[in-house]
């Protein structure tokens, strides 16, 4: 047995006492396997190529078709339990909380996102694209680390792209139901894809709707607190007129309806009840449409391929909520209108000099403009209609470039430089005071891998991020707050047995993380009294590790999984005592755990013609720390873990699947804020509560699917 087997076999074995399985013994690569049953081949776009993801030196994360349906994963922030290191929650379809490795954290959606947000490539600039609905897509790839050099600003933490399902040659199709009685529960997908012209013009079209009650009930004004509505469309046409041209138009709509900070009142941070009370149930109503076209060139006298990609994205909403959060009627908001318009032109030049040497370069303009408009009642003083009125207009451009140097065979040099110039205006409609930030960065990254052998491939790099800042209000201390950047220090190896059952990617990191844009505060405003802002916290350590591990133990049983270990603190907090004139009551950042974990055992089970799938899922996520302005309150929240299962009988092209996620009835909080920030506002003790937003209950359903 050669090296390359017995480290097969070793990594093979500790993985199997690791998840607590009996390693068979006809998984020996010395025993020879059936190609059949081979982990299927992985090919990403991380580095705007297409490329196998064992051979990308960067730690990338993919969430398969299969996988989003088996673990009925209905909006993009659901991916997070499946990507060690990625963390997103949400308290409402308006926004969302997300990091990776505890860099580019967002937790209000006036902040740019500090984890790039991208549909087949294109930039979305706020975290409500989140909670859009999953159709028809191919894969979800998570890359972690800062992704400037090609992706762009403001994915210092990464970048998650969502890769839709591209047109066929033949007549395709597919058609699924879903339902589960626990909150009614309920999904319907179709999709169809085929020629329009036969070898020059194809289409693919894919419609869904889902609903979900949710489990709580408002107690004082009746109806579901929490409930789900999506409906989405999607439209593609791919016309290649020749071997060297190609042009993909791309249009969609989705509408997304629910729950907007609709907090319960609790006890404590053990406390995990669902209902509310609530004097008008808070929900918003949001509508997404775009548009896209990517036109690629292949220039054959200097081996160059040219992209051009056009973009326009929309987004509108609409809503209402309770603003106090509990029984006592005394503040409310209504005619809440936000509207957000994204224009992006890019254009790329991928370019081979010699055998050994590549390059890709680009250039890169964004505009997105704002508007946010809101009346506030406060109903125990008589008062109705206090006006808010904002509006933004933030405009990027960039140019980049990539060199890609073979030095060997199996030696590659990457060097990579982005320069970034931003600019955020904002004024307040009714006061006429208008504040304005501007930057200009620089991300390079430099890269260094080296395939041991085929099997084998081992990288270091060392890479800057950069997130941009923004504005504040009238009466802010700070008008405007910086952006924040990192430098992030990375090696990885991939590891793909002999026999190619087996996968195991490690990464280890250390971040130097700078100007740490945190949780948004309340400040002494220049008239007196408190204001919220949004501002710099201080400076951040982030360091850690990452395995993921995918394993097709025999040809019936198989194991895929990741884990982790992350510890990141603020370690320098002057910047927020300095703007608030209060101390950071904690060294932790919101919501994020020190470790996390996933992982899938599947077995098959032949039926003749047929098969029945069995698929087990447990997910874990360590304890983290909820907001609060005091250090005597410090609310720390759980450790939880999940388990989720799918039965699967699978005939011809039909699947009829039963399944069930958080089985055990776990309770953990997505959101929770303490009282300590009521109290800091200034308002009555009888406002004064602990607010938090429970997870899903238990669910458990079926699935029918058909393909054609």
């Amino acid at each position: 047995m050669n090296i390359r087997n017995k480290l097969s076999v070793a990594v093979s074995g500790v993985i199997a006492v690791a998840f607590g399985v009996s390693l068979p013994a006809e998984h020996s690569a010395a025993q020879g396997e059936s190609a059949d049953n081979r982990i299927e081949e992985v090919v990403v776009t991380a580095r705007k190529r297409e490329e196998r993801l064992q051979d990308v030196p960067i730690a990338v994360s993919a969430i398969s078709a299969d996988m989003i349906e088996r673990q009925q994963i209905n909006s993009i922030r659901e991916i997070a339990a499946f990507a060690p290191g990625l963390q997103i929650n949400s308290d409402g379809v308006n926004r969302a909380f997300i990091s990776i490795r505890g860099i580019g954290t967002t937790l209000i959606d006036s902040v740019q996102p500090g984890v790039g947000i991208f549909i087949d490539g294109i930039y979305q600039p706020n975290t409500s694209y989140l909670n859009n609905p999953v159709l028809d897509v191919e894969r979800i790839e998570v890359l972690k680390g800062p992704q400037g050099t090609l992706f762009g600003n403001n994915t210092l933490g990464g970048a998650i792209n969502v890769v839709t399902r591209a047109p066929t040659d033949e007549v395709s199709g597919r058609v699924s139901a879903v339902y589960g009685d626990d909150d009614a529960y309920q999904t319907v997908a179709g999709s169809i894809s085929g020629p329009l012209i036969e070898g020059v013009l194809r289409g693919r079209v894919a419609a869904s709707y889902h609903s979900e009650d949710g489990f709580s009930e408002n107690l004082l004004v009746g109806g579901d607190a929490r409930a789900l509505e999506q409906r989405a469309l999607n439209g593609t046409l791919l016309w290649d007129p020749s071997e060297t041209v190609a042009f993909t138009l791309n249009g969609y709509y989705n509408k997304v309806e629910g729950s907007s900070n609709a907090y319960s009142n609790l006890e404590g941070p053990r406390d995990y009840r669902q209902d509310v009370t609530l004097n008008v149930n808070s929900a918003a109503e949001f509508d997404y449409w775009g548009l896209n076209l990517r036109s690629a060139f292949e220039l054959e006298a200097m081996d160059t391929e040219l992209t051009v990609i056009l973009a326009y994205d929309d987004k509108e909403g609409t809503g209402e909520g309770d603003t106090d959060f509990g029984p006592v009627d005394f503040a409310r908001a209504r005619g809440q209108k936000n509207s957000l318009e994204t224009k992006t032109v890019e254009l790329r030049f991928d370019t081979q000099w010699t055998e050994n040497v590549s390059t890709l370069l680009g250039l890169f303009s964004n505009q997105v403009d704002g508007t946010n408009f809101s009346l506030t009642d406060l109903p125990l003083f008589g008062i109705s209609g206090i006006p808010s009125s904002v509006e933004s207009e933030l405009s990027a451009e960039a140019i980049f470039g990539t060199l890609f140097w073979d030095i060997s065979e199996s030696t590659e040099v990457t060097l990579g430089l982005r320069y970034d110039r931003q600019e955020v205006r904002g004024e307040d409609m009714l006061t006429g005071f208008k504040s304005s930030y501007s930057a200009d960065e620089f991300q390079p990254r430099i890269t260094l891998s080296h395939h041991v052998d085929p099997a084998l491939m081992t990288y270091a790099s060392i890479s800057r991020g950069f997130r941009g800042g923004g504005t504040n209000g009238p009466g802010a201390p700070n008008p405007i707050y910086e952006g924040d950047s990192v430098w992030s220090y990375e090696v990885g190896s991939k590891l793909s047995s002999e026999d190619q059952r087996l996968t195991l990617n490690v990464a280890a990191y250390y971040n130097d993380y700078e100007d740490y844009i945190g949780q948004n505060a309340l400040a002494q405003a220049d008239s007196g009294g408190l204001i919220a802002i949004n501002l710099n916290s201080g400076d951040v350590e982030s360091y850690g590790a990452e395995i993921e591990v995918s394993w097709q133990a025999t040809d019936r049983f198989s194991l895929q999984g990741g884990v982790s270990l992350n510890h990141t603190r603020i370690t320098d907090g002057s910047q927020y005592a300095e703007t608030t004139g209060f101390e950071l009551p904690s060294d932790r950042i919101l919501f994020l755990p020190d470790w996390n974990f996933s992982t899938t055992a599947s077995y098959v089970i032949p039926l003749g013609a047929d098969s029945l799938r069995l698929d087990a899922t447990v997910i874990g996520k360590g304890d983290r720390v909820g907001s609060t302005l005091s250090k005597d309150s410090i609310p720390e929240l759980e450790a939880y873990t999940l388990l989720n299962a799918n039965i699967a009988w699978e005939h011809d092209n039909w699947t009829v699947a039963l399944w069930g996620t958080n089985l055990t009835d776990e309770s953990y909080f997505e959101s929770y804020i303490d009282q300590s920030l009521l109290i800091s506002a200034g308002l009555p003790p009888f406002l004064w509560n602990n607010l938090g937003i429970a997870n899903a209950e238990r669910r458990v359903g079926i699935r029918i699917t058909a393909n054609f």
